[in-house]
């Protein structure tokens, strides 16, 4: 097997931890001798072993002369777990094959170059395009500051997301539901509007696969949601997060209603079309370490966050039905034309039962 053959299979042990480890990057590790696999890790959970020491801990046999494969840099430095690379140092490995740099601060490169003190042969770029593309959601949150932001919208062949009176069940297929299940167990939160929430009373579960539940986020300008919505039922402290204006901080009675349940409330200015700062939220997320944010609905929510360019990525579930007059996935987009339109390019398209996923990134 080759080197990208190894760090391939890294990087499908790392996806194991989608889900599980955030804010940390997906990671994962495979340990070759005499070309043997002879040890395999992931990072598993937040604040757990890194998958370095998974994999060095799996082994049965000695390490030494052996090569280390891994999608992310090792870390050098003592966070809720001891440096990496100390591990790999102390095991004898001779060889560390590395898909891509870790561009956080304390890490960046100091690994490697700790390795190669040590005498260790190391290779940097294996597959790296492919290994950023995994830890889109980490590399983000570290460069930026902000969340990975990716709208997720359920239309018709005429880009309808409900009819006019606001329904919109169902327009994809059960099997596209079951995917944005999964969808919300690797996303750190889902967010929607307030008219989403009086519409259609959300639960932003999973429920139809295996998975953690997400934070719920919804955007509440005026501070007007009602605590007997399904959001609330059997929440823990921050697992819901209300967005309003600062011009909502003086409802001090709805404040303490909302967080009596467990509800988070950020406080966020408003800009000069009267709608709030999405930017200024996205950072406050960042704070409260929310690293991925699914955004569910509805058009308002889909429109401010495309006219403020704040998404990653939009994933179009298309179902083959034409309604006519009904809510279009968004408002108009002020100063567009055919000269100037918003592109994106396709990053992938696939067929999910009777629907079609197209998948577009910026």
């Amino acid at each position: 097997m080759t080197d990208e053959s190894y760090i391939q299979t890294a990087i499908e042990l790392a996806k194991r931890g989608q889900g599980y480890v955030s804010p940390n990057p997906l990671v994962g590790c495979v340990i070759v001798k005499d070309e043997r696999i002879i040890g395999t890790g992931y990072h598993q959970r937040f604040g757990e072993n890194h998958a370095e020491v998974n994999a060095i801990l799996s082994a049965k046999e000695n390490l030494e002369g052996a090569t280390l494969y891994v999608n992310l840099e090792p870390c050098s430095h003592y966070g809720n777990t001891p440096p990496c690379v100390d591990k790999i140092i102390e095991s004898k490995i001779k060889r560390v094959v590395i898909g891509t740099l870790d561009t956080n601060p304390l890490v960046s490169g100091r690994g490697v170059r700790k390795l190669k003190r040590a005498g260790i042969n190391v290779r940097v770029g294996v597959l790296e395009k492919e290994c950023i593309r995994l830890n889109k959601f980490f590399f983000k949150f570290i460069s930026k500051g902000i969340p990975y932001v990716t709208l997720k919208a359920a239309i018709t062949l005429d880009a309808k997301i409900a009819d006019t009176a606001g329904d919109s069940k169902w327009i994809s297929s059960l099997e596209s539901r079951k995917i944005v299940h999964s969808m919300r167990a690797y996303y750190d939160a889902v967010l929607i509007g307030y008219n989403t929430v009086v519409k259609d009373n959300p639960q932003l579960t999973v429920r139809l696969e295996e998975g953690r539940n997400p934070k719920r986020i919804v955007i509440d300008k005026s501070l007007r949601i009602k605590t007997d919505r399904k959001i609330f039922r059997h929440i823990e402290n921050g697992q819901v997060i209300i967005v309003t204006s600062k011009n909502s901080s003086l409802k001090k009675t709805k404040i303490d209603e909302l967080k009596s349940l467990g509800a988070e409330i950020v406080f966020v200015t408003e800009n000069e079309e009267g709608k709030l700062n999405l930017k200024m939220m996205l950072r406050e997320l960042c704070k409260m370490n929310i690293t991925s944010i699914l955004v569910e609905g509805g058009r308002e929510v889909f429109t401010t966050f495309i006219r403020q360019n704040l998404f990653d990525e939009i994933k179009l579930f298309v179902a083959p039905k034409i309604l006519g007059s009904g809510i279009n996935f968004v408002n108009e987009i002020p100063d567009k034309n055919m000269k100037n339109l918003m592109k994106l390019s396709i990053e992938s398209v696939d067929k999910i039962g009777d629907d079609v996923l197209i998948e577009l990134i910026k």
